[in-house]
């Protein structure tokens, strides 16, 4: 029991040290990452938007803005993270893509503004005269005005974001405000400051017993599915928006599959190319902390229901995303481990292995031709195996790769050796 306890407090990002340089730095294409920053974004300081239903810490003494409360209404607003010491931009660069840094690069949070707020909700609704329900004219004002202010900040931020995508990190487990403001900003400072840098941060448990820390996070997940479904929405619904790049960790792949589910269900219902809809290029889920029969029910249930998609019969199934499904799984993340024996799990989906799927699976996977699975079996480069993603700098270079260029494991940018049908792993060194 003390030693689940004691990992349970794993799923929290590394710390405050700005994650080592990916195992791509020092190549010609990192360099010309690096190079090709926008002149604006070029400092020591990194701009996230965060989108969030936490409620706002009114501790005196606090400096995060946010806390692990549920929150009624959804806000959005604008967090600095500082790199310490302030370097100049080629100083930064260079020691950024160093392995062995002569500087110790600490990530700190800085200014967090609140730029809007949606209605609390329930929303109010009124019966019109017809006798139907109907939504609060004033509210729904309020919902929309609120919204096109959100849009607005996605389309300054635009302005200068090369890719012209939306980078959107959803953090696990014992995440605070500010260290998920942290892991996205590695995320968006290695992929080259080129996207719209955004996070979806909700009201995962810090505190407490850890063992009901935890319960109480799994129900705040399945608190933020509707939230996180409505930023994505928005996000994909904002003019000038070529893509979004959704990278989910731990807990959050949970909250993140059943938003896209959701707005699959209801792209599909309203006859329109879910991935179209959703403006999904790349869904990246890092140790997902979810039940594998689970996952698989919620994603085989296009192919497993035909009725959920009758209109589409003659013509095949929808497609749901532009690019690649990848999940990155290792069998010695400990955090997924204790999460298996606290749920009576058969398998996370964060631990899974080649012999893991059936025959059926693999093969449905398979002829879908762009969902991966990356098996990581090497030393834990973090206490619990479960950060991986940027602990290990082969691992991070690999993810970099992935929404950088779209490049499908085994390619030569992407050295991945294959050891099943749709499972890779990293190449022995």
């Amino acid at each position: 029991m003390m030693l689940a306890v004691v990992a349970l407090v794993g799923c929290a990002s590394h710390g405050k040290k700005l994650m080592p340089a990916p195992a791509i730095a020092h190549s010609p294409a990192a360099q010309m990452v690096s190079d090709q920053v926008p002149v604006e974004r070029r400092g020591s300081a990194i701009n996230l938007l965060y989108i969030t239903d936490r409620a706002p810490d009114t501790m005196a003494k606090s400096n995060t803005a946010y806390g692990d409360g549920r929150s009624k209404s959804l806000a959005f607003g604008s967090a600095m993270v500082e790199l310490v010491p302030q370097l100049d931009w080629e100083a930064l660069q260079r020691e950024s893509l160093d392995d062995t840094r002569s500087v110790d690069i600490k990530l700190e949070l800085g200014r967090v503004r609140e730029l809007g707020r949606y209605p609390n909700e329930p929303y109010t609704i009124v019966r019109a005269s017809s006798g139907r329900l109907r939504r609060d004219r004033t509210v729904l004002q309020r919902h929309e005005g609120t919204e096109q202010q959100l849009q607005e900040e996605i389309q300054r931020r635009l302005a200068i974001a090369p890719t012209g995508e939306v980078l959107l990190f959803v953090h696990g487990f014992n995440e605070t405000f500010a260290t998920a403001a942290y892991t996205a900003a590695d995320l968006c400072h290695f992929l080259g400051r080129s996207h719209v840098c955004a996070m979806f941060t909700w009201p995962a448990s810090t505190g407490g017993n850890p063992l009901f820390s935890y319960e109480k996070t799994t129900e705040s997940a399945q608190y933020s599915v509707g939230h996180l479904r409505k930023a994505i929405r928005t996000i994909a619904r904002t003019p000038g928006v070529r893509g979004i790049q959704l990278l989910a960790h731990s807990r959050g792949a949970a909250v993140a599959l059943m938003a896209i589910r959701e707005l699959s269900i209801e792209a599909i219902a309203a006859g329109v190319e879910p991935a179209e809809a959703m403006k999904l290029v790349n869904l990246v889920l890092l140790s997902p902390d979810v039940d594998s029969d689970v996952a698989s029910q919620q994603l085989a249930i296009f192919a497993s229901d035909p009725g959920m998609t009758a209109r589409w019969s003659e013509g095949g199934l929808p497609l749901f995303l532009r690019g690649r499904f990848t999940v990155y799984s290792s069998p010695g993340d400990r955090a997924l481990g204790l999460s298996r024996w606290l749920f009576g799990s058969n398998a996370r989906v964060g631990q899974l292995q080649p012999n893991d799927f059936s025959d059926a699976s693999r093969e449905v996977f398979a002829v879908a031709g762009n969902v991966d699975l990356i098996v990581y079996e090497g030393k834990r480069t973090d206490f619990f195996g479960h950060s991986y993603f940027q602990t290990n700098p082969r691992v991070s270079a690999d993810v970099i790769e992935l929404i950088l260029n779209g490049t499908a494991p085994g390619e030569p940018r992407r050295p991945l050796v294959r050891i099943g049908k749709i499972t890779w792993t990293f190449p022995e060194r």
